[in-house]
C-alpha cells in the first residue's frame, strides 16, 4: 500500500526508559531511511567478470530540512551532540527510529525564499520500524 509524505515529521526524544519529547520538527524533506551494503569484491583470476558479496551497510549523515522556527532551532542547538532518538513519523501507526547525535544549522538562502534549517543526524544505530 502506498503512503503519502503529507503529515510526516521528525520527532526527537531522549533515550531513557521513558523517552521525553525534545522537539517536533515539521520537516520539508528527509533522507533515505537506510543504506545499501558495501560491495566486497571476491573476484578471482579465473573469473571473467567481477563478483561481490554484501558487506556492512554504510550509514552516513542524515539531513532533515525544515522551515526555520526560532524556538525549535534554539532547542536543537541546546541538544547538539547529545545521544537521542530520532523518529521519522509518517502516521501514528508508521514510524521508523534510530539513535544518534545531531547538529543544527541555518541553510543558505537567496532572494524570495523562505529561510530553512537543517538537522544533520549522525547515526549510532541502524534504522528500525517502531512496533506499537
Amino acid at each position: 500500500m502506498a503512503i503519502s509524505t503529507q503529515g510526516a515529521k521528525l520527532l526527537i526524544k531522549t533515550t531513557d526508559a521513558s523517552p521525553t519529547l525534545i522537539a517536533e520538527v515539521l520537516i520539508k524533506s528527509f533522507p533515505d531511511l537506510g543504506a545499501a551494503p558495501a560491495a566486497i569484491e571476491i573476484t578471482s583470476l579465473a573469473d571473467d567478470a567481477q563478483k561481490f558479496i554484501p558487506g556492512v551497510k554504510g550509514m552516513a549523515a542524515m539531513e532533515f530540512v525544515a522551515n526555520y522556527h526560532e524556538a525549535t532551532f534554539g532547542t536543537l542547538i541546546t541538544n547538539e551532540n547529545t545521544e537521542l532518538q530520532y523518529i521519522m513519523q509518517f502516521s501514528e501507526s508508521l514510524e521508523y527510529k534510530l539513535t544518534g547525535k545531531h547538529n543544527a544549522l541555518i541553510v543558505g538562502g537567496g532572494l524570495n525564499v523562505a529561510v530553512d534549517m537543517k538537522v544533520v543526524v549522525i547515526p549510532s544505530s541502524k534504522i528500525e520500524k517502531v512496533v506499537a
